[in-house]
């Protein structure tokens, strides 16, 4: 009943921060607005919205979102407090390491997304009207499928560090990653197409490169940590060797002083 005492104040924590910082990102929300519409703005064309609530409703749909993103720290702090206990003096370090660099790789993926695959996606989508055909682009869908596109990015970007982890524990190696490459491409595809469900294969490909992409970057990692793996026990038994060697020239000459005394 305690854990589940200390649980219950953590949920309540994180969901009060949540809110409170949207509540606080709703000023900014103009802003923060003109921001993400600038894939589209940029190329000439205006946003529109088609019923009575939808402007404001994505609103506090957007203001909600960056809460969650601005409050995730006190999130992420509030379950490292509830777990850490529970955890050893070295497996604190390892765990605060952890949550702080997740957190990091969520939000480079937050802005890799944004400023790179769903700008240039955007803008290449358009390109396909031409001249002729004017695009009718309502906020409330936008911002929705802006958002469906942008936070899977995030939780993507956490494969590397995970891939490290395991790396490290030993639960997977160099070749059994080069061996599943081609699973891996079938993945990415299919991940891309469940995140992003579109009627084109453009977007959900667009989304597939680079979870891809990610995971040829977690065979380096891979191979990195095996290297190094490797460089440790090699230096370790070179050091063990050298202790051996001590030891036994310490023996000798024990041994020889031992004989002098008896002479």
């Amino acid at each position: 009943m305690e854990h589940l005492e200390e649980l219950r104040r953590v949920l309540i924590i994180s969901l009060a921060a949540t809110i409170v910082m949207a509540g606080v990102c709703w000023f900014f929300s103009d802003f923060i607005l003109e921001i993400i519409l600038q894939p589209v703005t940029s190329t000439g064309n205006k946003m529109h919205y088609i019923g009575i609530m939808e402007a404001l409703m994505t609103k506090i749909k957007l203001s909600v979102f960056l809460g969650f993103l601005v409050a995730l720290p006190v999130t992420l702090w509030q379950f490292w407090s509830f777990i850490m206990p529970a955890l050893r003096k070295t497996e604190k370090v390892y765990f605060t390491i952890f949550v702080v660099v997740s957190y990091l790789f969520f939000i480079a993926g937050v802005l890799f997304s944004f400023y790179t695959v769903f700008s240039i996606g955007v803008r290449f989508l358009l390109h396909f009207g031409g001249e002729e055909l004017l695009p009718m682009l309502t906020v409330g869908n936008y911002v929705s499928f802006a958002m469906m596109f942008i936070l899977p990015f995030g939780v993507v970007f956490e494969l590397p560090l995970a891939v490290f982890f395991l790396a490290q524990l030993g639960v997977i190696d160099h070749k059994w990653m080069v061996k599943k490459r081609k699973m891996a491409l079938l993945i990415s595809v299919v991940t891309g197409a469940v995140l992003v469900p579109s009627p084109d294969i453009i977007t959900p490909l667009m989304m597939a490169a680079p979870i891809y992409l990610l995971f040829e970057l977690s065979v380096s990692i891979v191979k990195l940590v095996e290297w190094l793996k490797k460089r440790k026990a090699k230096r370790k038994a070179r050091e063990e060797k050298e202790q051996e060697l001590l030891e036994a020239e310490n023996q000798a000459e024990s041994n020889v002083t031992e004989t002098n005394r008896d002479d």
